[in-house]
């Protein structure tokens, strides 16, 4: 009988988001004329920017013609695709950030997780508390961390809190790491690091020699000119971290699938003795032996987006969740919920009332209210207390779970 991975064990049984899955699918089968309204996992309910769409059958006709067939596509991402990233989401801000340092790939939660097999497994690493789960387990099933312990915090893992008393905002640690995930817009708490709080991290970074590796997947959602949109905002960025983005918020791309990685040329790593090697090589090497490319299909439907055309339909798809998000903190707030985010990003961050625990909350807002939403605990010990609700359902539901609540 073969041997398994025993780094496994170490997680809890269920994936945060597969847990809530079971529990709605027990209530909905002993409650069939419930009418449940899904505000917990964060995804879109929009249709594909025209634009997408658009660009997506003239891609699909060019597959059905031998002179217009691609086969496997580039690992790295097809040229035109990056390019466009690297005008559009950097050039244009006046960010040094070209094609070649682009990683295109089918989503920054695949990046966010597999980016960590190119590091050591000695490499001591810091996440925020609370925090989006994928940074986490991916660690633990690689062997970098040692047991869940009984405050539920893995030994050999720097935790960061993030509370309402420092705003939700992680402060770099005492000791030294060499691996830091940082999420801004933040998920789950839908707060967001401004500039001289990042510029606190790149100087941690560079005195440390560590690397910072920036979830930036909600970036298009900051309405708010004093928060920065990618990391390379700050100066000597380039020189400590990575960035992942995403068109699945951005775009409507949840379930076509597309995101991409920047690591700049000069972001370096160390070997055992000492030697300087380039991080973007060492990825490279990993995305041609371990991933084919994304489809050509969806390069094309993602590049559509930067036009001025493109720009106008995805600002009117964020800014339709935008209005989901002031619609649920208004309808909270009245309520006389406390509430966090959702003004630079699509999710909000309520404290549980009745000093309810986060699953107890949970379990009475889907018998009693049938709304269901994502317990905070689940994303750390420090989300115990909170739940989150993301803006991303329709209109019609967002208005519904709210009037239900104020009743």
């Amino acid at each position: 009988m073969a041997k398994i991975n025993e780094n496994y064990l170490k997680l809890p049984q269920n994936y945060l988001f597969t847990e809530i899955s079971r529990r709605v699918k027990i209530f909905q089968n002993e409650n069939p004329a419930a009418e449940i309204i899904r505000l917990g996992i964060g995804d879109v309910t929009q249709p594909l920017p025209k634009v997408c769409i658009d660009a997506m059958t003239a891609a699909v006709a060019e597959m059905g013609n031998a002179e217009t067939f691609r086969g496997y596509g580039p690992e790295q991402g097809y040229l035109f695709l990056r390019e466009k990233i690297a005008e559009w989401n950097y050039q244009k801000r006046g960010l040094n950030v070209n094609a070649d340092e682009i990683f295109i790939s089918d989503g920054s939660k695949c990046d966010c997780g597999n980016i960590q097999e190119i590091f050591s497994l000695d490499s001591k690493f810091a996440v925020a508390d609370p925090v989006y789960p994928v940074y986490l387990d991916t660690n633990v099933m690689a062997g970098r961390t040692g047991n869940l312990n009984s405050d539920g915090r893995f030994s050999g893992v720097v935790y960061l809190p993030c509370t309402a008393e420092n705003n939700f905002n992680p402060a770099p640690p005492d000791e030294k790491v060499d691996l830091i995930y940082l999420c801004s817009p933040n998920n789950p708490t839908g707060t967001t690091l401004d500039k001289a709080a990042l510029a606190n991290w790149v100087d941690y970074a560079q005195k440390n020699d560590a690397v910072i590796l920036y979830d930036a997947a909600y970036a298009a959602y900051i309405t708010e000119k004093k928060i920065p949109r990618s990391i390379y905002e700050i100066d000597g960025a380039r020189e400590v971290a990575i960035e992942f983005r995403s068109f699945s918020k951005t775009a409507g791309f949840t379930g076509t699938r597309c995101g991409y990685v920047v690591i700049p040329e000069n972001l370096y790593g160390k070997t055992s003795t000492g030697e300087k090697v380039p991080l973007k090589n060492l990825w490279l090497r990993r995305q041609s032996t371990k991933f084919n490319g994304t489809a050509y299909i969806i390069q094309r439907g993602a590049a559509a987006i930067y036009s001025d055309e493109g720009q106008a339909q995805i600002k009117n798809l964020i800014e339709y969740y935008m209005t989901n998000a002031q619609i649920i903190r208004a309808g909270l707030t009245a309520a006389g919920f406390t509430v966090y985010g959702g003004i630079n990003a699509p999710y909000i961050w309520l404290k549980t009332p009745k000093n309810l625990s986060s699953w107890n909350f949970f379990d009475e807002l889907l018998t009693k209210y049938n709304i269901v939403g994502t317990p905070g605990a689940g994303f750390g010990p420090c989300g115990e207390g909170f739940l989150r609700l993301t803006a991303f359902g329709s209109r019609e539901n967002t208005l519904a779970a709210m009037q239900r609540l104020t009743k």
